[in-house]
């Protein structure tokens, strides 16, 4: 009997301890993380990417009480705080912000590393993490989390060749690599980041317009990257305004397509469609409430010359805006506008503000500051000329400046005329006499601080470039990026290396 009750006893343990063993398989398997891109997701991922924030958020939390083990709701969490600190750029939200990304970036380590989706979701990420830290001045921070989305993104072209998911990030990343001006190669080196900007925009260009899975799943960022890049980084400005086209985005309820549409407008010299943009969008509470719609909507009236429509707009932006981003520019488009009107007084108080706050890591900002301390306010002739072009309105710049050429006396305003009338004549499409205004303009100022001569090289070789004289382009490119102690130089340079790049 002793005998027996031992082995029930025996054979009750091990069916206890299978029993057990089983329990806790079973807890494994059900406990192990998963990418699923369910309803859910994808609806809140639409979201997000439209700035319909608090929405997106209310959906991620559905689809985390759906299944706690999905990791694309961890994912979407980062988009959320990513869009709300780069483009707010409020301090108080980045306090409370920004500690979340470790928060994800350690859940999502969780995850499978025989998975694509594992080095995906971490490279989305860090290069969110990496945005926002450059836009709050955490530069080397940015730098490392920079180099840890790019080796995630590597490593993964590599392991998952069929995985064209992250196409769009490491093509990105390349391409921008591929241009990063001499001076700064040697940091890319350091963190073993090389890329080649023809490989990697042919890699975006082909997820842009591809038709698999993930490039229809991931359409809403590659529509708002692809144009960005084709616009700044490949000079080609027609190309990406055409794609918005071509694609019908929805720039009415998807405010992350219509900020891409108007910015680029904005900045092709078609102000009055930034202005049609920005005022016919969907302005539901829903939408992330951004200061730049004031910013750029008070540029589009300001290039007009519609001064009493261009100064509250500009003056909101510099009271609501809680960042550095663009506020001295902003101030001195402002003290601009007010100048023009002939309230001087306003003009000075606008001027005075342009010490006092904002940053300088754009180029723009550093000039406005550069100008204000100069003291010197511009020739009211010249800045309608400017306004007036860089808004579109060619014809009226050419008629403001027609027959004035012996107003203008100084050195800096005889330098500054040459310059707008090559800029008006390469708009009106006559290229021959543009590049003779530029190879003036370089003559005139290749040793002055202002940024004209620096400026008409890059456009003297882009009008060459885009002409197929691409050793003639090169050369201008070339003393582009010779030019010193000018403003805009990182911009400018950024840009001529580009072009040498497509050049070659």
């Amino acid at each position: 009997m002793k005998k027996r009750s031992a082995h029930i006893v025996l054979t009750s343990l091990l069916l206890w301890g299978l029993f057990f063993a089983g329990l806790l398989f079973s807890n494994n398997i059900s406990a192990q993380k998963v990418y699923d891109f369910d309803a859910t997701c994808i609806q809140a991922y639409q979201e997000v990417n439209k700035l319909k924030i608090a929405p997106a958020a209310a959906l991620i939390t559905k689809a985390k009480e759906q299944n706690p083990q999905n990791l694309i709701p961890v994912l979407l969490d980062a988009y959320t705080n990513f869009y709300v600190l780069f483009l707010l750029e409020n301090p108080a939200d980045y306090k409370n912000r920004f500690k979340n990304f470790e928060l994800i970036i350690e859940t999502l380590e969780e995850g499978s590393k025989n998975n694509p989706m594992y080095n995906y979701c971490l490279s989305n990420v860090y290069i969110h993490r990496a945005m926002v830290s450059l836009k709050f001045g955490h530069f080397w921070d940015a730098g490392w989390d920079i180099r840890r989305s790019y080796m995630l993104a590597e490593e993964n072209n590599k392991k998952f060749p069929a995985f064209t998911g992250d196409d769009l990030l490491y093509g990105s990343l390349q391409g921008i690599v591929g241009t990063v001006p001499k001076g700064y190669q040697w940091l890319t080196s350091l963190l073993g980041m090389r890329g080649s900007q023809k490989e990697g925009m042919k890699m975006v260009a082909n997820f842009a317009n591809g038709t698999d899975v993930w490039a229809k799943l991931f359409s809403p960022e590659s529509h708002f990257i692809y144009p960005y890049l084709l616009f700044h980084l490949q000079n080609e400005k027609d190309a990406a305004l055409a794609f918005i086209q071509d694609k019908k985005l929805d720039l009415v309820n998807n405010h992350l397509h219509a900020w891409t549409a108007a910015n680029l407008s904005l900045n092709h010299k078609a102000s009055a469609n930034t202005k049609s943009i920005i005022e016919n969008r969907n302005k539901s509470a829903d939408y992330l409430a951004l200061p730049f719609w004031d910013f750029e909507l008070g540029c589009a009236k300001l290039y007009a010359l519609d001064l009493d429509g261009a100064t509250p707009l500009l003056t909101k932006y510099t009271e609501q805006f809680k960042g550095n981003f663009y506020i001295k520019d902003a101030l001195q488009k402002l003290s601009w506008a007010n100048f023009l009107k002939g309230d001087m007084r306003a003009a000075e108080a606008a001027r005075k503000q342009i010490f006092l706050r904002g940053g300088t890591d754009t180029d723009a900002d550093k000039q406005a500051l550069k100008d204000a301390k100069t003291g010197v306010w511009p020739n009211p002739l010249l800045l309608k000329a400017r306004l007036l072009t860089d808004g579109g309105y060619t014809k009226d710049a050419q008629a403001l400046l027609q027959g004035k050429q012996q107003q203008f006396t100084s050195a800096s305003d005889k330098l500054e005329y040459v310059y707008r009338i090559g800029r008006i004549y390469e708009e009106m499409g006559k290229d021959l006499d543009a590049i003779t205004y530029y190879k003036q303009t370089i003559q005139l100022g290749a040793n002055q601080t202002a940024y004209f001569a620096a400026r008409a090289a890059l456009q003297a070789g882009q009008i060459l470039e885009k002409r197929g004289q691409k050793l003639e382009a090169t050369s201008f490119y070339e003393q582009c990026l010779a030019m010193e102690d000018h403003g805009y130089k990182n911009s400018l340079d950024q840009r001529a290396k580009a072009g040498i790049a497509r050049c070659k």
